[in-house]
């Protein structure tokens, strides 16, 4: 689960590197079709179709749907905003999740974990700090992009078991190929990427591609509510990616916003597990 995370800030980081000399709906659809191909590959290997009908089940096209939404409105915070606010309002996903859980899917939550639910979306306000002077409009593409996330993380657990995790990854490569065609229409024609663009979306690649079968190998082969946890190093990696590269100072109140989502959902996970 951390080398999952690390893949994805790292993903992050290159994908907002590449947006800088072209068109972020060129980027996400060359990343979604290379990512694509490697997880065709991967699928291939372990001798199962690319193609099944399970892919226009029910579960799998709500799911699609919420990729999209989720890609598109995420990129478009951590190119547009600084990478270490998007990394940690991204954080408070599973906070959603399990709120999502109990209202759509019957699952019990007790007033401990709702308590930690609403105390981490505080945490969530403190980083967009509504009203006042740091207060920034784009902030709120990081809280759509999160809730797209969300509801993709919840209609995962009713997708068919018969597909499996490669399937999932070409499906979800698809969708953001058609999240980078949509963003197309509004950031311009495609144009010629120079070798540093490249590079940069190739990494991207590689890396999305490793912290995908990651996260796919902790979630199915260790015990749900022990790896889970381990998924708030993303903000760790990052920051710190933000800081390093792109020379961000995060202030205090994104700091103390961070702290209290991280700390929320540890504590909502953790009771999950006991009870």
């Amino acid at each position: 689960m951390v080398a999952a995370m690390a893949g994805f800030a790292v993903e992050d980081m290159l994908l907002k590197a590449a947006a800088k000399t072209v068109g972020l709906g060129q980027v996400l659809l060359m990343f979604g079709l290379a990512g694509l191909a490697g997880f065709a590959v991967l699928t291939r290997r372990q001798g199962r179709p690319i193609w099944d009908r399970a892919y226009l089940g029910r579960a799998i096209l709500i799911r699609s749907g919420f990729e999209v939404t989720g890609r598109i409105f995420y990129a478009l915070a951590f190119v547009l905003t600084p990478l270490t606010s998007a990394t940690a309002i991204l954080q408070a996903t599973p906070l959603v999740v399990v709120g999502g859980a109990a209202l759509f899917l019957g699952e019990k939550v007790g007033w401990r974990r709702w308590t930690a639910i609403f105390v981490g979306l505080g945490g969530v306000l403190l980083i967009l700090r509504p009203g006042l002077e740091g207060f920034s409009p784009l902030s709120i593409l990081a809280v759509i992009g999160m809730f797209g996330f969300a509801g993709r993380d919840l209609a995962t657990r009713a997708a068919p078991p018969q597909l499996s995790a490669m399937q999932l990854g070409v499906c979800g490569f698809a969708m953001l190929s058609v999240a980078g065609a949509i963003l197309m229409v509004w950031t311009g024609a495609p144009v010629i990427p120079n070798l540093v663009a490249l590079s940069a979306i190739g990494g991207a690649t590689v890396f999305g591609v490793f912290a995908y079968f990651m996260l796919t190998l902790a979630m199915r082969t260790g015990e749900v509510s022990a790896v889970t946890p381990f998924r708030y190093s993303r903000l760790l990696f990052g920051m710190g990616l933000g800081i390093l590269v792109f020379g961000e100072r995060p202030d205090f109140l994104t700091i103390i916003g961070a702290l209290v989502i991280v700390f929320s959902g540890t504590f909502a996970l953790l009771r999950a597990r006991r009870t």
